[in-house]
């Protein structure tokens, strides 16, 4: 049996693989179990590091430290790339107020962890050393490190009051979700709030009765008013028209126009008159409409089309289609002659059945092309994001320069490739499954590897003198700052639930915990919110650590 015994006791590549399998698989296994409707999911990948370490169990910590790296850049940029077509209208729209409520998370906890030191004998130095690792956040805890070497003084109790409560910290977001979701929330916060992000257009039947319009084309019309809107079919008498650019407007019409929603009153006004009919109910069958129309979801496979703008395309006058609606991911966005396509797009096209078809083979729609993932695209992405995060960014005053690291680095190189990727022609298209993978495979390394780290000196540190004391401040600097600021924030009325989750998600730079919020809410919008609070929230930190030794010790 010294086979057996050698897979586990002599450090070596296949160990470190077997023990992270190991821990990993029981994780996930125990994750399933449901305790008065409450599992952890992933998150119990952690816990079992934790008594893996406490069990003496280890490691090489070269290879550790690798898997560690390896699962934590590969979760955050596989995170960017799928949160990255939301991305940007989520900054247009609620994306500083989300970074504000994160500034106030981390204002908060840091005013109470200052107040402590007034009334606890706490140094600063091992009071930063907690807050670090309550936040969970050793890039700070790395420039405390720095700035108190500058200073000539000790960071072991730094190091230590990191290593006592960073455990609890990683849970401490998830106890205080469930305590938000069991105390504060209503029925409706669990709603998604419907937003442009979600779906940017609105379907709508309107009569022709405005006299400024008639006889003009509309090309016309759209040069004239300035606003966004297709035309994806037009009821003349009983003919039905595919509207081209050319095609002249009559009294009388009824047209089908596809807009944004914060256009609809200036159809309203620009037409004349809207039909009382919902078209924008799911499950619409719109073949059924007319006869000798048709509406096919075509997606755009051919690779020399990304990043093209549809305008470019001249799908209407060589084809005589009109695209109407463009789905990105989750979002419905306008058929504007200006916007970019993507590779892996899915394009609304209306039209007769053989003009369909022939726009069809000029857009590629090969389906089955789609689910093999662009590997390369993937890699190439890790590289420019853990270049990007070891860029020393030097700030005036600070005492050593700041990084962004290896998880911010490939979060903001995804989030960039996934929403602006095409217009440089990358093409960055992942399936959900293997995105999904990649998120999953990645962040169950890092627990692994990271509750492996913690478990090892655990037990010993909680009982020294001090550990106790430590630990209680902490869970206090975790939790309470993420009750105070969540419930706020929910009972303003502006974010849903899953939306707060993610905001407070990316305040504390706690990955597991996201992976409890999407495991447990519905939809992206934790994941969205939380790729826009953290590169600032992570970065802010790192500065607040430094600041706090620089002036206070």
């Amino acid at each position: 049996m010294e086979w057996i015994e050698s897979l586990f006791s002599i450090h070596s590549a296949v160990q470190t693989i077997v023990l992270l399998s190991l821990i990993v698989s029981t994780g996930l296994a125990l994750g399933k179990m449901h305790v008065k409707g409450i599992s952890l999911g992933v998150a119990f990948v952690f816990f079992i590091g934790i008594v893996a370490g406490s069990l003496h169990f280890s490691a090489d910590e070269q290879m550790l430290h690798f898997a560690e790296t390896l699962g934590l850049s590969l979760f955050v940029y596989a995170l960017g790339l799928h949160v990255g077509p939301n991305f940007i209208g989520m900054m247009r729209n609620e994306g500083v107020s989300l970074n504000m409520w994160g500034l106030g998370v981390i204002a908060l906890g840091t005013v109470m962890a200052l107040a402590l030191c007034l009334v606890l004998p706490i140094s600063i130095p091992d009071m930063v050393g907690i807050l670090c690792g309550a936040t969970t956040n050793t890039p700070a805890l790395g420039a405390a490190q720095q700035a108190l070497a500058t200073a000539h003084l000790s960071s072991s109790g730094a190091a230590l009051g990191c290593a006592v409560t960073y455990p609890l910290g990683v849970v401490g977001v998830i106890v205080a979700m469930i305590l938000l979701r069991k105390f504060i929330v209503r029925p409706d916060d669990l709603s998604p709030n419907k937003s442009d992000d979600d779906d940017q257009t609105f379907v709508g039947q309107f009569v022709v009765v405005n006299p400024a319009i008639s006889c003009k084309t509309i090309a016309e019309i759209s040069q004239k008013t300035h606003r966004h809107f297709i035309i994806s079919r037009i009821w003349r008498g009983d003919n039905v028209i595919v509207p081209l650019a050319s095609t002249e407007m009559q009294i009388g019409d009824n047209v089908l126009v596809v807009t944004n929603r914060d256009e609809v009153p200036a159809m309203d006004i620009l037409f004349g008159k809207r039909v009382e009919k919902d078209w924008n109910r799911d499950h619409i069958d719109w073949n059924s409409i007319d006869s000798s129309m048709e509406s096919r979801v075509i997606v755009m496979t051919r690779t020399k089309l990304n990043g093209k703008t549809l305008g470019s395309l001249r799908v209407r006058q060589t084809y005589g289609v009109n695209v109407s609606r463009v789905m990105r991911g989750d979002i419905k966005l306008l058929a504007t002659d200006s916007l970019h396509l993507q590779y892996g797009d899915r394009l609304t096209v209306v039209g007769t059945h053989e003009d369909i078809s022939h726009a069809e083979a000029f857009l590629g729609n090969a389906v089955q092309v789609l689910n093999e993932p662009n590997l390369g695209a993937i890699f190439f992405g890790l590289f420019l994001g853990l270049a990007v995060g070891m860029i020393p960014i030097s700030i005036p005053g600070m005492s050593a320069p700041v990084k962004l690291g290896i998880a911010g680095g490939p979060i903001i190189i995804g989030i960039l490739i996934g929403a602006l990727g095409s217009r440089v022609h990358f093409i960055s298209y992942t399936t959900r499954s293997a995105s999904l993978m990649l998120r999953k495979l990645g962040l169950s390394l890092y627990l692994a590897c990271l509750g492996l780290a913690a478990g090892k000196d655990f037990l010993t540190t909680i009982i020294r003198p001090e550990g106790l004391l430590w630990v209680g401040i902490g869970v206090v600097l975790t939790i309470l700052p993420l009750l105070i600021i969540g419930a706020v924030a929910l009972r303003t009325k502006k974010f849903d639930f899953g939306t707060v989750c993610g905001l407070l998600c990316g305040s504390m730079a706690n990955p597991m915990a996201l992976s409890y919020a999407n495991e447990t809410i519905p939809g992206d919008r934790a994941a969205v919110a939380y790729t826009s609070v953290y590169p600032l929230g992570m970065f802010i930190r790192v500065i607040i650590a430094q600041v706090i030794i620089m002036f206070m010790v």
